[in-house]
């Protein structure tokens, strides 16, 4: 392999202190990298005008080196688990890699039954990588599917953000409220805290934060980490986010996420309240560019073909409504 350099570059990096010593003993030295077949002069770069002339630049060589050291290495030597049929097929990659693979595979040697026990993910990251971000942002993915291996064969779990929520009764069954954006449950705290217990003509005993699509990650853990209250069937949940393309698919995943375990709903009159409050300005915001428009019928069919096409208008138009269009004055108002 060959790689084009200048005469300033190999001065600097293959003739030691060469700065300190005269032309002549400069020169000496070029020839002697070329005798040795290290550098080959490319003649159409010119000398440097000095005599005797060098030519400016010159091609490198560079060694291939040898990968097949490593074969018997991941033939004999790397536990049974790992598979060796990418890395027999890549040996560069594995070279590259090596330091992490055999970390790996010491800890199977040593402590697989450890895996029994499930884990979260920067824990197993760094009982076996010395790293606890090595799985999630860094590069333990990769070597994980270059070994053969999944997430499953390592018995992790991801952990989630603590469910956010204000629970102004405790009473079941009760209707509880998704929220999208911090701003618009703080609003409807405050309203409850005010000896209030309607939201938009609808009673409300908690509110939860959604936190955007981190409603999706907390609510896997719903059972885990909300008070037993939050847990009766006969609860009613709510969401309400965003009049927009990205807030609805929210809603249509959350519901596909949790389907057969609870039916949730869109709060309906908050966002036909948001529809009546829009009518009243001028211009809507622009929506974000590179939303994912796939969304289904499914949030729509709550809502009558009036509504429903004033919501798809606003859509189609490349505008949404931000839910914090309502605001602690609205919320008394049916």
């Amino acid at each position: 392999m060959r790689k084009r350099v200048s005469l300033d570059w190999i001065f600097d990096n293959m003739c030691r202190s060469s700065r300190d010593i005269s032309y002549e003993q400069q020169y000496q030295r070029i020839l002697a990298l070329i005798s040795e077949s290290r550098i080959v002069p490319l003649k159409a770069s010119g000398t440097n005008g000095k005599h005797p002339a060098l030519y400016r630049e010159y091609w490198l060589i560079v060694p291939e080196r040898d990968y097949r050291i490593y074969e018997e290495e991941l033939k004999y030597r790397l536990h049974p688990s790992i598979s060796i049929d990418y890395y027999l097929s890549h040996l560069k990659n594995y070279e590259q890699e090596r330091a992490w693979v055999l970390m790996l595979s010491e800890y199977l040697e040593r402590n697989k039954e450890r895996l029994d026990e499930q884990e979260s993910v920067n824990e197993r990251s760094f009982e076996i990588w010395h790293r606890e971000k090595f799985l999630s942002r860094e590069q333990g993915r990769r070597i994980l599917k270059h070994c053969g291996l999944d997430w499953e064969f390592l018995n992790i779990y991801r952990t989630t953000e603590p469910l956010a929520y204000y629970s102004h009764t405790r009473h079941v069954p009760q209707n509880m409220v998704i929220l999208e954006n911090k701003d618009t449950f703080y609003s409807m705290r405050r309203h409850l805290l005010k000896g209030n217990d309607r939201i938009l003509g609808m009673k409300v005993g908690t509110l939860v934060y959604g936190a955007g699509k981190g409603i999706l990650r907390s609510f896997l853990d719903f059972d885990l980490c909300v008070e037993p209250y939050m847990r009766n069937q006969e609860n009613r949940i709510y969401y309400f986010g965003d009049l927009d393309y990205e807030g609805i698919g929210i809603y249509e995943k959350l519901t596909n996420l949790i389907s057969g375990e609870w039916k949730i709903l869109p709060f309906t009159e908050a966002y036909e309240a948001m529809l009546r409050k829009s009518c009243l300005m001028e211009e809507l915001p622009g929506m974000k560019e590179q939303q994912n428009r796939n969304i289904s019928e499914m949030f729509f069919s709550y809502f009558s073909d009036v509504k429903t096409e004033e919501m798809k208008r606003v859509l189609e138009s490349g505008k949404y409504i931000p839910q914090e269009i309502l605001n602690i004055a609205d919320f008394e108002s049916v």
